[in-house]
């Protein structure tokens, strides 16, 4: 059976006929819109990452992190061209609306246009951060992309020049939709939708979290704006301005990454499953098909009583076996008591050996690390709109919220515990301490890494390691300064970890590849690649003397030191 075995990221529709899904699996699909088959499948060598249908409906062209883009005949997905300038992930490309010419965004801060063929036609350099979505004009041969650096910038195929810079006031825009009257519809990480035409800029504030995607269907006067508050919102956009239409609350299968409009009064959605959901905007109704889980594993915990993992289905497993259910994706496992946190995308704190609900944040739920204070317990929770949520053990079965401590303005990717120090790494690249006696904020660095920090780990007497996107290890002293060390990873280094003693790092990547680095002799010791899934957790287990490593692919991998 053709289905995701990882989360959708990506989703396009071509009017009533066909769904393409793009997957964390690696996985491009081609689905009958009519009857919910799927007809083919392609891959990738890394995540798929977005997917998008040619206005003749001929062709689907997919962005993937393994820094192509590739172009695909329909329905059959056979291979025409790659497109392979990139130097970073490509986080979205489209199609030219009316030559055979298609725009990339990449994390190498470049945009390109390139032929059919694959020959590379122009690129486009001024933006200094990760360029995340990329739009063509459909007046004129003129492009508009927006970057992580808080810019939207305009750009001439004619001259290969720079048009027009928009500062966004240094807010991340991760999306934006062009209408054919040339309004620029932007969403940012504070949840407003910004709206820029020949009459100026107007700010709208639309969601309660980040705006993650914006969809705009013209011929509808219809825009679609998906949020990590868990809300899709309809709006009209027949004035220029959007007008509330329609808000829905997402379901927990469904990733506010990607939408389409489909036929009809239909769209769909990506799902943390094996295929997609829709949803009937007139009639205001959720499909109710189920939607099948797949078997990512997110977090490892290794203990005495055995190995739990948890992931994208939210089920729980001790060993292998099903020991309870939260209903929710779940992307890490921490001890607090006689209680395992977990908790992903809806918010929720779950503890993880009954899947019992605990506590409700606003936004979703990256990562934890447990300490003690006082002669208590406690554990800091990452959250996705930069909070640490601080919980203390309340006596069995019980976990109480003390506050939020501001950790960062991005999301929170990875924290950690070392000696008196708190350690947290973001999204924006930066990194926070704070001091566990006190719990009062230290210092932040802002630009702890080069691009993205993913992850961090405790060393041991105020000592941490972190990784990112820059694929570099940084091991950071109690001073809170860093020896920068190169890796052996070519592709972002999603987590670390590191042994009982501090003296061995693991590092892993989303191509597979884990990296063990023995920091008394200042190597790199051992280099392994089990799988080409991505790394989603590292774990150390103390009775095995091995580093567990939790896969996208469902399987846990043991790597001795």
């Amino acid at each position: 059976m053709i289905q995701h075995r990882g989360p959708i990221s990506g989703i396009a529709a071509w009017q009533d006929t066909y769904v393409a899904t793009a997957g964390y699996d690696n996985q491009v699909i081609c689905w009958d819109q009519r009857t919910g088959q799927a007809l083919s499948r392609s891959v990738h060598d890394h995540l798929a990452n977005q997917c998008v249908f040619s206005p003749d409906g001929r062709h689907l062209l997919t962005s993937s992190s393994d820094y192509t883009a590739r172009l695909w005949t329909v329905p059959d997905l056979r291979l025409v061209a790659v497109f392979a300038d990139q130097a970073d992930d490509v986080e979205m490309s489209v199609f030219h609306p009316s030559r055979e010419l298609i725009a990339t965004a990449s994390r190498d801060h470049r945009v390109r246009v390139y032929e059919f063929t694959g020959k590379l036609v122009a690129t486009f350099t001024g933006h200094t951060a990760d360029v995340i979505s990329v739009e063509w004009s459909r007046t004129a041969d003129e492009l508009i992309s927006s970057s992580d650096d808080g810019t939207i910038k305009r750009w001439s195929l004619e001259t290969g020049g720079l048009v027009a810079d928009l500062d966004m006031d240094g807010v991340e825009t991760d999306t934006i939709a062009i209408s054919s009257s040339g309004t620029i519809y932007a969403g940012n990480d504070e949840g407003q939708i910004i709206v820029v035409d020949s009459n100026g800029r107007t700010v709208l504030p639309a969601h309660e979290a980040g705006i993650k995607r914006l969809v705009l269907d013209d011929t509808r006067d219809l825009l679609v704006s998906l949020s990590y508050d868990r809300t899709m919102r309809l709006w009209n956009v027949s004035s220029g301005l959007p007008e509330l239409r329609d808000t829905t609350a997402l379901p927990d299968d469904v990733w506010p990454r990607a939408c389409a409009f489909a036929g009809g009064s239909q769209l769909v959605f990506a799902t943390f499953g094996a295929s997609y959901r829709g949803y009937d905007y007139e009639d205001k109704v959720w499909d109710t098909a189920e939607v099948p889980a797949t078997g990512g594993v997110n977090a490892v915990l290794p203990g005495v009583d055995g190995t739990l993992t948890v992931g994208d289905a939210g089920i729980v497993r001790r060993d292998g076996a099903v020991s309870a259910e939260t209903g929710s994706l779940c992307n890490f496992l921490t001890p607090l008591g006689d209680l395992v946190l977990s908790g992903g995308q809806l918010g929720k704190v779950f503890d993880a050996l009954s899947g019992r609900e605990l506590h409700q944040h606003r936004s979703p739920l990256n990562c934890g690390a447990a300490f003690e204070r006082g002669g208590e317990r406690y554990a800091v929770l990452g959250a996705y709109t930069g909070e640490g949520l601080l919980l203390r053990f309340a006596g069995p079965g019980r976990a109480e919220h003390i506050k939020d401590l501001p950790l960062h303005s991005n999301a929170v990717k990875g924290v950690a515990v070392s000696g008196d120090l708190i350690f947290s790494v973001a999204a924006d690249a930066s990194a926070t301490w704070y001091r566990i006696s006190t719990l009062e904020k230290i210092t932040t660095i802002e630009d702890a890494h080069d691009k993205i920090a993913n992850g961090c780990a405790g060393l041991g007497e105020g000592w941490f390691a972190s990784v990112g996107r820059d694929l570099k290890l940084r091991v950071w002293d109690p001073q809170r300064n860093s020896e920068v060390l190169d890796t052996p990873h070519t592709h972002s280094i999603k987590c670390v970890a590191a042994s009982d003693d501090g003296r061995v790092i693991a590092t892993a990547s989303y191509n597979g590849r884990i990296a063990l680095y023995d920091r008394t002799v200042g190597t790199w010791s051992r280099v392994v690649r089990p799988t080409t899934a991505g790394i989603a957790s590292l774990a150390y287990d103390t009775g095995r003397k091995v580093f567990a490593a939790a896969s996208y692919d469902g399987q846990v991998y043991p790597v001795g030191i």
